[in-house]
């Protein structure tokens, strides 16, 4: 490691640290690129929930939670479900599914999961 990358390391704030660690850990259990996921294709993604919301109960029941690998972000919506046992915020899980475009944003409706122990 040279004297130019010493201090690239040095200059970089806790925040984006946990965020380089957290893309190996999502291509270390194989996820893809959260920043480059296609509309309509199957895709696997890696990361730690940031947010889990439910919608209005007026509306059909549904878990929205927000996956960032530490470069990007997907939703996960579980159509019918208001919990799901161990999805809450700082869970690292892979799911896979596949993708579309809800309101602008990269979403898999009822992707299969597993919850992954964080490293």
């Amino acid at each position: 490691m040279g004297l130019r990358e010493r201090f690239r390391d040095f200059a970089r704030t806790p925040m984006e640290q946990e965020a380089d660690e957290l893309r190996e850990q999502s291509f270390g259990e194989g996820g893809d690129d959260l920043t480059a996921l296609a509309p309509r294709y199957p895709a696997c993604v890696c990361g730690t929930v940031r947010t889990v919301t439910l919608p209005p109960r007026r509306s059909v029941p549904a878990l929205v939670a927000e996956v960032w690998d530490g470069k990007g972000s997907v939703n996960l919506i579980w159509v019918g479900r208001r919990a799901i046992g161990g999805i809450q915020p700082g869970t690292f899980v892979r799911a896979r599914g596949r993708v579309a475009t809800f309101k602008g944003v990269p979403t898999i409706f009822n992707p299969a999961y597993e919850i992954i122990p964080k490293q």
